[in-house]
């Protein structure tokens, strides 16, 4: 067996209302300047924290200019507030983009190295400020992760720093700060949690210390995102799917995700195509790809997503397509690239800027070539 390296935040906390006791925990640390990077819509969650803050005297700054996903533009801006304000701690609160951003700004507000020198893994020298993250959605798994995801504009690729330095200090996963998550962010966040599941565990690379989380993962989100996304304040479906979210998470530093999200890149840095609903498109079509590589391994994904073929078989393993199929239908999310107005002259374009994304397609449980990008591509047009 492997080695393998498990790291995550100092302290974990995961249960209804932990944002309150977030609140409490982090007066009680001492910073006194900190910059909190969120979304606008959140902004509404946060007030007893902030007059909290107040009231104990800690000095904030509230940065919501993370709308989209986000560019070197926006993470250079928010590094530019954090030397300002010279901050000594940073909360990231909202969905995967302002987490991410978070945890860059913590580790390079305060060093002598740009974005630029940190893509890629292992480039970061450090991390000086005190870092915390709370999850508003339930899908990219940020707070507990070692990655960050920056559209770099220069090429429209989107890039990855992957580093311990990373890692929160604390993470507080509230699942009912989702509940007011839009259905369709909910479907589309929800998939993306899946795929880092289904894709640790598939992975070339996997290890039986992830495939425990990995296949839980699986079960817990396929059981509940339909129900969470039919009715947002459902609130056992919204704690099972944050739950599951968690458990993807703690897949990404150890074993990482692979051809999917390899494929979802140059969507997302082309055409602006959020990064959930990228994954769960070509979700089902790489998975068509990569099955018969491990009729084992996805005869076991079919049977966490409930198939009710139990046999390690062919059969089974293409059940779980069939599955992932339903459920992308069930969620009103588009199964075609044509749906989302990608040009079929654009598949050349893309599956060249895929192949640029090593660190994941080594990942892949079975090597894809740039004629197999386009051939996936096409299945999925």
């Amino acid at each position: 067996m492997k080695t393998i390296n498990l790291l995550s935040p100092k302290k974990v906390v995961f249960g209804n209302g932990c944002s309150e006791q977030f609140t409490k925990d982090f007066i009680s640390l001492g910073y006194k300047k900190v910059l909190i990077i969120t979304t606008p819509p959140i902004l509404q969650l946060i007030d007893n924290m902030l007059t909290s803050f107040k009231l104990s005297g800690i000095e904030y700054r509230v940065l919501d200019s993370i709308i989209n996903e986000p560019t070197k533009e926006d993470l250079n801006y928010s590094i530019k507030i954090a030397r300002e304000f010279k901050v000594d701690s940073i909360i990231g609160i909202g969905g995967g983009s302002a987490l991410d951003v978070a945890k860059l700004v913590a580790a390079l507000h305060n060093i002598n190295q740009k974005i630029e020198d940190v893509f890629g893994i292992g480039n970061l020298s450090g991390r000086n400020s005190f870092l915390a993250c709370l999850p508003t959605t339930a899908g990219t798994g940020s707070e507990v992760s070692p990655n960050a995801i920056i559209l770099d504009e220069t090429d429209n690729l989107k890039k990855g720093v992957i580093s311990e330095y990373l890692i929160p200090d604390v993470a507080y996963i509230d699942p009912l700060l989702t509940l007011s998550v839009p259905a369709n962010i909910t479907a589309s966040t929800g998939m993306d949690a899946l795929t880092h599941c289904l894709e640790a565990y598939t992975n070339k690379f996997a290890h039986p210390i992830i495939d425990m989380y990995a296949l839980e993962g699986i079960k817990l989100i396929s059981d509940n995102l339909v129900n969470a996304y039919l009715n947002g304040k459902d609130e056992n479906a919204r704690e099972q799917v944050a739950l599951g979210s968690l458990f993807g998470g703690m897949c990404l530093g150890p074993v990482n995700t692979a051809g999917v999200h390899a494929l979802s890149y140059p969507l997302g840095g082309e055409y602006h195509i959020a990064h959930g609903l990228s994954n769960a498109l070509l979700l089902p079509y790489v998975m068509q790809f990569n099955y018969s590589s491990s009729i084992n391994k996805y005869s076991n994904v079919a049977k966490a997503l409930g198939s009710q073929y139990m046999e390690v078989s062919e059969i089974t393993a293409e059940d779980g397509i069939r599955i992932i199929f339903n459920m992308i239908e069930k969620l009103d999310l588009p199964t075609r690239l044509s749906q989302i107005d990608i040009p079929k002259e654009a598949i050349d374009k893309m599956s060249e800027s895929a192949m640029t994304v090593t660190r994941l397609l080594k990942n892949n449980p079975r090597e894809i070539t740039i004629t197999d990008a386009k051939n996936i591509y096409m299945m999925a047009y």
